[in-house]
């Protein structure tokens, strides 16, 4: 007796594929199941890693910048510069630039930092935003800050490429339970 012979007691019931146990339906996005990924792909949580290391970088850059600032502001007030007015007129200028570029800076870590934040629950324009802001740091890192731009420049081509890639935009244009 074989499995395919009609008289064997040990084989498939007739008429019921599966042993007996009918097949389940597909499960099908939208009812109730999300589609694309679950998990957040190990690239884009290396990405998000990646800007809050940008992020308290620019912190560091700001507070450094401030305090440069602060010293020539202070140098203003040395009793033997006072009486030179080039140097007060230059001091003046240059506190200014330099606590307008600490602002800067400041802003643009606030920004990798609130980008890492959105990337649980962001859209495909977090995505877009995130691979901008790698690719004009990537940029800002190469000219005018060469040496001390270059972890800049790596972990932001790193991000770009990491949130460019498919499962990158998988995660983002996933459809989200509400």
């Amino acid at each position: 007796m074989s499995f395919g012979d009609p008289n064997n007691p040990y084989g498939q019931p007739q008429g019921q594929p599966g042993y007996g146990y009918p097949q389940a339906p597909p499960v099908q996005p939208g009812y109730g199941y999300p589609a694309g990924p679950t998990e957040m792909p190990g690239g884009v949580k290396a990405a998000r890693v990646m800007l809050f290391i940008i992020g308290g970088f620019q912190v560091l850059g700001a507070a450094l910048f401030a305090f440069t600032g602060a010293a020539i502001s202070a140098a203003k007030d040395d009793p033997t510069l006072r009486d030179d007015v080039q140097f007060q007129q230059l001091a003046d200028y240059s506190a200014g630039a330099i606590y307008a570029i600490a602002f800067i800076v400041l802003l643009w870590g606030v920004l990798a930092i609130f980008l890492g934040a959105k990337f649980g629950s962001g859209g495909n324009g977090i995505r877009i935003t995130a691979m901008v802001f790698g690719i004009i740091t990537a940029i800002l890192g190469i000219y005018p800050f060469v040496i001390v731009g270059l972890v800049h420049t790596v972990l932001a081509i790193l991000i770009a490429v990491f949130v460019g890639k498919s499962d990158g935009g998988a995660w983002f244009n996933r459809q989200r339970v509400a």
